[in-house]
């Protein structure tokens, strides 16, 4: 589940310039906050990726409606690459597409009421994939929509597969039209759009020889698709009237790691990359040991939770490895985190123990009480149940947090508690730290 913060209704004057940079070429045209842009080189801009699209030109004729409503032709010389410098007050500049899809193991039917609006809105939209890596089902789409990716290069996009059996995938989307998924993507492969693919797999569902089947008919479609992820299917508790999905266990993870590697052994023979990659927590859940960061081969898969910890790790124990030897900092720190990584936390921060004199680490992993049923990643994490772990424990001089439990941009948490109120709270300074290992070192010592 990603917010990307894009109003859910449709404005009704679109393409609002919200901000203007200073000494950007936009300025220097004398766009002001408050101008709806019309149109670039007589093209009418009916979204982002259309405007993205115009911008590529290096000479513009942009056409402006200014707040008086009179209409301006600015021409602008730019570079290829040089954007604009400004904003619209809808990213997206006109209504996301919603999710029309009722999948068996749709996060966002299994969470609480009471909790924001935009958390409860199912985005399916391609502009959406391409900004900010949103995956799609593409069963929301029109041909004119998909017409749209080819025609404007809308590369890469994320597609979520699940499966490439189509009566299956039709029943795990509860969508009588998601069986024409391998067609659609081998429409957008053949029109050099790359793709990368994500599984959520679901035990006794779409696993086993379904999983084969999918992986082998996604390697078939060539260099199009560049990766794919197989990452577990998460349950809360709050599942009533949905379908009864199992969780993974250690067994069944074992057994799903096995299956993928052997596929890995095949591809790099075949393919010369490994083309599929692990979701963490399939490791974590097995207790097997993490692949080598090289065998990542660049983290395509990141934003999934594929190899997430062993980058993490790497940048840590580089970092330290690096720090002045008789360092000596007296501090005490708490790390909060999800139960999931706790043990894994708990490894690093032994080591920067064993490296800084004086430094006293002490790692708490938050049990998940507001989602409950399997959710166990320090993302799902609200302030809420971070209070209640932490709250008259001995927190020392400082409680560090992974920024991925904040709503991005924002010091929000999932359940609105604010960082500001959980410091409060807790009464201690609390510290955001990016999913990094090297700033992670830095906010503990230096914060």
């Amino acid at each position: 589940m990603k917010e990307v913060g894009v109003d859910l209704k449709e404005s009704k004057i679109k393409n609002i310039v919200c901000q203007v940079y200073p000494g950007s070429i936009g300025e220097e045209a004398g766009i002001e906050v408050g101008d709806k842009l019309i149109a670039i080189n007589g093209h009418h801009i009916e979204d982002i990726i259309e405007y993205k699209y115009c911008l590529a030109e290096e000479y513009l004729e942009v056409e402006i409606e200014k707040q008086a409503g009179d209409t301006w032709i600015l021409e602008i010389e730019k570079g290829y690459d040089e954007d604009l410098g400004i904003e619209f007050d809808n990213p997206i500049l006109t209504h996301m597409r919603s999710c029309q899809n009722k999948c068996i193991f749709c996060f966002i039917d299994q969470l609480p009421k009471g909790m924001r609006d935009s958390l409860y809105f199912k985005d399916d939209d391609s502009r959406l994939s391409f900004l900010h890596g949103n995956y799609i089902t593409l069963t929301n789409m029109r041909e004119e929509d998909i017409n749209k990716i080819i025609q404007y290069r809308i590369s890469p996009i994320n597609v979520s597969v699940h499966t490439t059996n189509g009566q299956l995938r039709k029943k795990m989307l509860n969508n009588p039209f998601a069986d024409n998924i391998l067609d659609i993507l081998q429409r957008l492969v053949k029109n050099d759009i790359v793709v990368n693919c994500q599984i959520v797999l679901c035990p006794d569902v779409n696993d086993g020889e379904e999983l084969d089947n999918t992986l082998r008919d996604l390697a078939k479609l060539g260099t199009g698709v560049e990766s794919v992820a197989v990452v577990p299917v998460g349950i809360t508790r709050y599942r009533e009237g949905l379908a009864n999905i199992k969780a993974f266990n250690r067994e069944s993870s074992t057994k799903v790691i096995e299956q993928i590697s052997r596929w890995q052994k095949h591809f790099i023979k075949s393919k010369k990359t490994h083309f599929v990659y692990i979701s963490d927590e399939f490791y974590i859940l097995s207790g097997l040991p993490f692949p080598a960061v090289e065998e990542y081969e660049g983290f395509p898969q990141l934003e999934n939770g594929v190899g997430i910890v062993a980058k993490l790790e790497k940048e840590f124990l580089n970092y330290l490895s690096k720090l002045p030897e008789g360092i000596r900092i007296t501090k005490k720190a708490t790390i909060a985190t999800g139960t999931l990584a706790q043990a894994f936390i708990e490894g690093l921060a032994k080591r920067l123990e064993q490296r800084v004199e004086g430094l006293t680490l002490k790692v708490i992993g938050v049990e998940n009480q507001f989602f409950g049923g399997y959710v166990s990643v320090a993302g799902l994490l609200t302030g809420e149940d971070i209070a209640r772990a932490l709250k008259g424990t001995d927190l020392g001089d400082v409680v560090l947090i992974p920024e991925s439990m904040l709503k991005s941009g924002e010091e929000v948490f999932l359940d609105d508690y604010t960082l500001k109120g959980l410091q409060e709270e807790l009464g201690v300074r609390v510290v955001v730290s990016p999913v990094d290992g090297k700033r992670l070192i830095q906010r503990i010592l230096y914060k």
